[in-house]
């Protein structure tokens, strides 16, 4: 979208907005099976059935979240060549108000225990989708880029796939490879914001301003970062008691937060150096990088760690 406003063919922007989601809307179909068939996908892979089924009640009900992403980055990607950023900031916070009210009622008011969960996780995403679009059809700033629904949006498509299937394979596997987490598609957005940036810098011709954003981005993510692993590793004994009163399980969150702590770190710098690469416009290159770690390098060790050194869960 970035190169519509360097060329000031802003009602190209809305074109790309629409010709994106009507991409983005048919490739989670895949994942939707996925959702679908989770119960036998996961009995087969040796979960008991009580487990199979708990996660099935819980994923299918995540299906809609699934296509509010299809529309929410898109519009996303929208507004931010335009440097329109605090208004999703005030749409993300108000949601989480209304995301934090839901869960406390679905849990604790109507007890409908995984139903509820998952329910919460869906309809804050929808909430979320329905303000950014409400903000592009009211706000004076996209009345140059958002000039109405245009069937131009479904010209050129298979280019459109052609040239987005680097970062559809990056958002596909890194999606799958970690399981039904919502983290995962938060990590795709993070490195699509320093990848807005960069790509921003490099096309005004400001390479110098392009590494400064690099450099002052990984050194904010990483002081973060850091303050958040503080922040775990002081309450690693009694956090855990918030939500189980449980002592074994409160042990083994324990156990677990410095393998936590390293993660957080590191993926506070991975999406920046992502976003990096992503800007500069080597998406082919990060989906291949994205691929050999998560499958060729991350699957296999975590098996052998887990399974064959007897680690368990350390090792996954």
């Amino acid at each position: 979208m970035r190169p519509s406003i360097r060329g000031q063919k802003y009602d190209m922007l809305g074109v790309y907005l629409q010709r994106s989601s009507i991409v983005l809307t048919i490739t989670p179909i895949p994942i939707t099976m996925i959702y679908i068939f989770s119960r036998p996908i996961l009995l087969l892979l040796g979960q008991s059935p009580s487990v199979s089924s708990a996660a099935a009640l819980f994923v299918y009900r995540l299906v809609p979240q699934i296509f509010a992403y299809t529309i929410n980055f898109p519009i996303q990607k929208f507004l931010q060549p335009q440097s329109i950023v605090a208004p999703n900031m005030y749409i993300s916070a108000g949601t989480l108000v209304i995301h934090m009210i839901m869960s406390w009622i679905m849990a604790y008011k109507l007890n409908l225990g995984l139903l509820g969960a998952s329910f919460t996780l869906s309809l804050p995403w929808w909430i979320i989708v329905a303000g950014q679009f409400t903000y592009t059809l009211l706000s004076d700033r996209c009345k140059d880029t958002w000039t109405g629904f245009n069937s131009k949006a479904f010209g050129g498509l298979w280019e459109f796939v052609k040239l987005s299937s680097g970062m559809g394979v990056v958002g596909l596997f890194f999606m799958v490879s970690v399981g039904f987490n919502a983290a995962a598609r938060q990590q795709i957005y993070d490195f699509e914001k320093y990848s807005v940036r960069v790509g921003n810098e490099l096309g005004a011709g400001n390479p110098k301003a392009a590494v400064f954003s690099v450099w002052m981005v990984i050194g904010v993510s990483f002081i973060i970062t850091v303050v958040e692993s503080i922040i775990i590793l002081s309450v690693r004994d009694f956090i855990s008691y918030a939500f189980t009163t449980r002592e074994t399980v409160a042990n083994e969150v324990s156990d677990l937060c410095p393998l936590l702590v390293i993660t957080i770190i590191l993926n506070g710098i991975q999406p920046v150096l992502s976003g990096v690469v992503l800007g500069c416009g080597w998406k082919t290159y990060v989906a291949y990088v994205k691929i050999e770690c998560y499958y060729v390098v991350g699957i296999p060790l975590g098996f052998h760690l887990g399974f064959y050194f007897d680690l368990g869960v350390k090792g996954i």
